[in-house]
């Protein structure tokens, strides 16, 4: 039976103005009936936010933090439920959606600790004449409310990565899960009052763009936190009115030297390009091949692509799921067919079933085909032959993105000059562009976004520096 889902409004789950069905993606069924907020309950729960505030803003960081402690228990202890939406309304493979869980859990608990070291420092203002004995002290201190909108691919632990750090600081936070995912997070809200957290703390308002670019644009709304398209996610910072953080998405590229090791490399990048169905923001897009290993390279990933199992999403062997919807699938198979029709070369290429896309491997593709300049967030890789590691470094930075990147080398002053060459948020060196840790500034640049992630980065945005000066009376 599918299951239904009341909207968090207030410290209560209520009903919204009318209900959005949730479908799995690999088989279309009816997995949750959910409560979609009205702009009228959007405003009801930005004002209740902005009442808490003064509240929340005085609560201990002990308090605070047994709120957090009390989210990780209840994690671990419901965490089979939590794998079980993420695979049925994500179509997230079930190996994969339990370590989303373990990363949700690490998160909290980052936060957590955190708190035992974040606040503020003291300023050496007693520089100059007339100021002896001035002290400064500069305190963290709540920003206000925080505005987060989540994405289908990580619906628990990309909504973990807002609702902690807001949870730490003392910021209230109304969050916009993703329609085809909304349970991880109206669960996770679920937790947090649980745990006692205020209930101006945390709201969770499924609803449709329309509302939710309501709320984006009030002024009550101090730091809008987004991660999803690049596209939404700059026509939302046009929109909003206060502080922005950006996680949008890339085309994220990994450069393979002479000298790398070829078999590991064709075994982390196939995996870290269609793991999940390629729906991963730095999932690896482009392979930019030295010439001497080239051929070998392209042997033994192909070899690699095709042991990954393909199909459905509950099975524990899966890799490769389905896209979201068929929609999605139907997009991607016709980007493709824009790169073949222009000269590429297909090396691998399986039907499609339903919203179920094989992977999918391309070579002699143009640069400016949709496949190799935009963002595919499919099971797509494009491979490509090049003379250097200048050549490479160029390949690389030839985009408008610039999310994260990798290297697969054993020499260090590779690794320096692509460093400081590359135009990317992060280098990876001897694994593909999609590690993250949570505990890392996690982020892009040019098209690929604007500030960081990470639990101590968010909570930085989430909170802003006030300063006490004081003079010898």
């Amino acid at each position: 039976m599918p299951t239904t889902r009341p909207l968090l409004l207030e410290g209560r789950f209520v009903e919204g103005e009318s209900w959005g069905e949730v479908r799995a993606p690999f088989d279309g069924r009816l997995v949750a009936t959910v409560a979609q907020a009205s702009a009228a309950q959007a405003e009801r729960a930005l004002s209740f936010a902005s009442a808490s505030r003064a509240r929340l803003a005085v609560t201990s960081a002990g308090a605070r933090r047994r709120v957090l402690e009390g989210v990780i228990e209840g994690l671990g202890q419901r965490r089979e439920a939590f794998v079980e939406a993420i695979v049925h309304e994500a179509g997230k493979p079930v190996s994969a959606a339990r370590v989303e869980v373990s990363r949700a859990i690490e998160t909290f608990t980052l936060a957590a600790a955190e708190l035992s070291r974040f606040g503020g420092e003291t300023v050496p203002v007693d520089l100059f004449p007339g100021a002896e004995g001035v002290t400064a002290e500069v305190r963290r201190v709540p920003a206000g409310v925080v505005l987060g909108l989540v994405p289908f691919n990580f619906p628990l632990n990309l909504g973990a990565h807002k609702v902690a750090p807001a949870l730490a600081v003392g910021s209230p936070i109304v969050v916009k899960p993703p329609p085809q995912a909304p349970s991880a997070m109206l669960m996770l809200g679920a937790l947090a009052l649980e745990a006692g957290a205020d209930p101006g703390a945390v709201q969770v308002l499924p609803c449709a763009v329309s509302v939710a670019e309501l709320l984006v644009a009030d002024a009550r709304v101090r730091v809008l936190s987004f991660t999803g398209s690049s596209k939404v996610g700059w026509h939302l910072k046009a929109r909003a009115a206060g502080r922005v953080v950006l996680e949008l998405g890339g085309n994220a590229a990994a450069i393979v030297r002479h000298d790398a090791s070829v078999a590991r490399a064709a075994a982390r990048l196939a995996l870290g390009g269609f793991a999940n169905a390629g729906q991963v923001c730095i999932k690896v897009q482009r392979i930019v091949v030295e010439a001497p290993v080239f051929d070998a390279f392209q042997d033994a990933f192909l070899r690699e692509v095709d042991r990954l199992p393909v199909g459905d999403p509950a099975a524990e062997a899966t890799v490769v799921g389905p896209l979201i919807d068929e929609a999605s699938a139907r997009r991607v198979e016709a980007w493709v067919d824009e790169a073949v029709a222009r000269g590429a070369t297909v090396l691998r290429r399986g039907a499609r079933r339903g919203a179920v896309l094989p992977p999918i491997v391309l070579t002699h593709v143009p640069r400016d085909a949709k496949v190799y300049a935009e963002e595919v967030f499919g099971p797509v890789v494009v491979l490509e032959r090049v003379a250097s590691l200048d050549e490479a470094i160029s390949a690389v930075n030839d985009s408008r993105y610039g999310l994260q990147a990798a290297l697969f080398t054993d020499e260090l002053s590779a690794v320096r000059r692509a460093f400081a060459a590359l135009e990317v948020g992060g280098l990876v060196v001897n694994d593909a562009p999609s590690f993250r840790s949570d505990n890392m500034p996690y982020g892009g640049v040019k098209g690929s976004g604007l500030g960081r992630e990470g639990v101590r980065y968010a909570m930085h945005a989430f909170s802003e520096e006030r300063v006490l000066v004081v003079s010898p009376g």
